[in-house]
């Protein structure tokens, strides 16, 4: 391994430690915000409700300014920065700043206004069968669409402090989310029901932008004069973003009209079906996104630096590294949810409203999603891979062709688990998990012709006694489960994710996967320091 690629991994591997750390607390606050949202409303209709409806102000974020402008910003910022052309990186997010300000205040009105026929037609016709629960999700959609502008423009910004290699606040920012939401769980639900929970949602929004004011403003202190309320599209580098963002856009649109379909189809199942869902699939992103997305953060303004640089050797080492971490970790966190998730449910959830009927509701979902998590990690790094090469339209071309079977897949796999007498929004979770699988398959053929290679070897040899430990920790779960069929959950739980733990590394430590010693070498120089 040469010196350039072993300081870009060393790189990428400080940055996804930290931004790790801050996703982990970042989850460990929404668990916290979903127990306490779970022991006030169960699995219920109102609840359903409010899921319902914050499915809109998401799509509009993650339509504008999440996935599609971070994927297109990002790199064309970051090449910018790594050729030394300061004053035209600046401008460049000024102009997008105002576009993303000005694109969600439009559509959020507009959603605002036919909101009605939003749900009725589009998002939930099963809750509009009741008419309280009707006007319920319309005014609960009304209220979070405030949020949309204001995280917009957060994850602008987030964009802006990781090309600068700042990582620690942008991945704080989540976990202040969740804050606003426990303040509304807590402070407002009392008083003002379901709406509290709205609040909360506006409350962690403001949160989310806010923090990260002051980093930005210690990077744009020499930059302000470039600061303006122009569009600038005679710029040539807005251009770039926009043309790179139109099939990102395109994507993340089917991703979503994937979530709006099963939405659909839960509202029309028993009560709690798209709570259901929710649960099971934020538990399962919960893993994966301390495991994956904290190293495709990282690893993404590298990939960025070394494609703007045509460093395609350091590019290739860097993703097959990542890739294999990525594998190490999600192997056993996959086979830990699926084996333990009732009882993991069970202790996270099961008081007040919850009872035990939402217990089997979102574990049946939870093992479905949590089969797909191994699929997910790896596309998470992969399309990361594609945007630093500025190519949106592959990955797009892919996840579009995905997200088209995953629709077909829900329709076919809930009717199947209905005819099987299973629960069919179990069904919805399996479709998801399969076309995400398939997703990251062609994406990995790709890159592997982009890159002539990405060290296929290399990546098998992580993978191969990652996968018999993964088995070793499965097959130990199943007999401490049976073991311990009697025992509290509260017990069942803590002691079956030590087993698990200690199993998986163990076989590790005996297969001498080099990563186990970097690992422990990493903790014990952390420890002396």
């Amino acid at each position: 391994m040469t010196d350039i690629n072993a300081n870009a991994n060393r790189q990428i591997a400080r940055a996804a430690g930290t931004v790790m750390f801050a996703i982990l607390f970042g989850q460990l606050a929404g668990l916290i915000r979903g127990i306490l949202v779970a022991r006030a409303f169960g699995a219920s209709p109102e609840l359903d409700a409010f899921f319902a409806a914050n499915r809109v102000s998401e799509t509009l974020f993650l339509l504008v300014a999440g996935g599609a402008l971070g994927s297109a910003f990002i790199p064309t910022f970051t090449g910018l920065l790594a050729r030394d052309e300061k004053d035209s990186a600046w401008r460049l997010a000024s102009a997008l700043a105002n576009a993303v300000t000005l694109t969600l205040s439009l559509l959020a009105a507009l959603i605002a206004l036919f909101a009605p026929q939003v749900v009725r037609f589009a998002l939930a016709p099963g809750l509009s069968a009741d008419p309280e629960l009707f006007a319920l999700t319309i005014s609960l959609l009304r209220i979070q669409l405030i949020s949309a502008i204001l995280f917009g423009l957060g994850g602008l910004i987030v964009g802006i402090l990781n090309a600068h290699q700042i990582f620690l606040v942008p991945a704080l920012t989540p976990a202040l989310y969740q804050i606003g939401i426990i303040f509304g769980a807590v402070v407002l639900a009392p008083i003002m029901g379901i709406y509290g929970l709205a609040w909360g949602v506006v409350l962690g929004a403001v949160l989310y932008l806010t923090v990260q004011l002051p980093s930005l403003f210690k990077l744009i202190t020499h930059h302000l004069s470039l600061v303006t309320f122009s569009l600038s599209l005679h710029d040539s580098n807005v251009r770039q973003v926009l043309l790179l963002m139109g099939p990102r856009l395109l994507g993340v649109a089917v991703v979503q009209l994937n979530f709006w379909v099963n939405t659909w189809l839960a509202s029309q199942m028993a009560p709690g079906s798209v709570t259901g869902l929710y649960y099971g699939f934020s538990l399962m992103l919960m893993a994966q996104a301390v495991i994956a997305q904290s190293v495709a953060i990282a690893a993404m303004p590298t990939f960025s630096a070394q494609h703007a640089l045509g460093q395609q050797d350091e590019m290739r080492f860097s993703l097959a590294s990542s890739l294999r971490g990525v594998i190490l970790l999600a192997l056993p966190a996959s086979v830990g949810l699926m084996v333990l998730r009732e009882p993991i449910i069970s202790l996270l959830y099961q008081r007040g409203e919850f009872d035990e009927r939402s217990v089997q509701i979102v574990s049946w979902a939870l093992l479905w999603y949590a089969a797909g998590m191994l699929g997910h990690s790896i596309m998470e790094v992969l399309t990361r891979a594609f945007y630093a090469q500025h190519d949106t339209k592959t990955p797009v071309i892919i996840g579009t062709t995905a997200m088209l079977l995953n629709v077909v897949f829900s329709v076919l796999f809930a009717r199947m688990f209905e005819s099987a007498g299973w629960m069919p929004h179990g069904g919805l979770a399996l479709a998801n998990s399969l076309a995400t699988a398939l997703e990251a398959t062609a994406l990995f053929i790709m890159m592997r012709k982009r890159l002539n290679g990405i060290q296929g070897g290399h990546i098998l040899r992580g993978a191969i006694p990652s996968l018999a430990a993964a088995i070793g920790m499965a097959l130990a779960l199943f007999g401490w489960l049976s073991f311990g069929a009697r025992l509290s959950a509260w017990i069942l739980v803590p002691v079956g994710v030590a087993l698990g733990g200690a199993v998986y590394f163990a076989v590790l430590w005996i297969l001498r996967l080099p990563e186990l010693g970097y690992i422990l070498n990493g903790v014990m120089r952390r420890i002396r320091r």
